[in-house]
C-alpha cells in the first residue's frame, strides 16, 4: 500500500483510493495504532481498529458486505459507521474519520 505519511498530529496520509481494492480490507499499521481499512463498493473509505472486541479477531480479514465487516473468528458482524457490533452480539471497535481528497485517502487519527 505504500508508505503512510504523517502530516499534522491528527491528519495521516493512507494510500491512494485506487490502491485500495474495493470490498476488501487492508492492515494499516500507524505506529502502536493498528487499523482495519476498507473501500466500500460507493467508494468510500471507513477505517476502525483492527480487532474485534469479542476475540481479537483480525477485522481487516474480514467478509465485507454493505458497510459492514464480519469478524473471521466467529462471524459478529459490525457496522463501519458507528463500530457497533449488531444484535444480538454486543460490543463495539472504535472508528476513525475518513476523507478522499484529489484521489488520497486521508484518516484521522487523534
Amino acid at each position: 500500500m505504500g508508505s503512510v505519511k504523517q502530516v499534522a498530529a491528527s491528519r495521516v496520509k493512507l494510500a491512494r483510493l485506487d490502491e485500495l481494492p474495493l470490498g476488501t480490507g487492508k492492515t494499516v499499521r500507524l505506529g502502536a495504532l493498528e487499523l482495519a481499512v476498507f473501500r466500500l463498493g460507493d467508494d468510500t473509505v471507513r477505517a476502525v481498529e483492527n480487532r474485534c472486541p469479542h476475540k481479537n479477531g483480525v477485522l481487516a480479514e474480514g467478509m465485507v458486505s454493505g458497510h459492514y465487516v464480519f469478524c473471521p473468528m466467529h462471524d459478529r458482524k459490525i457496522d463501519l459507521n458507528d463500530g457497533l457490533v449488531q444484535k444480538p452480539d454486543d460490543g463495539c471497535v472504535k472508528t476513525f474519520g475518513t476523507w478522499i481528497e484529489d484521489g488520497v485517502v486521508w484518516v484521522d487519527v487523534g
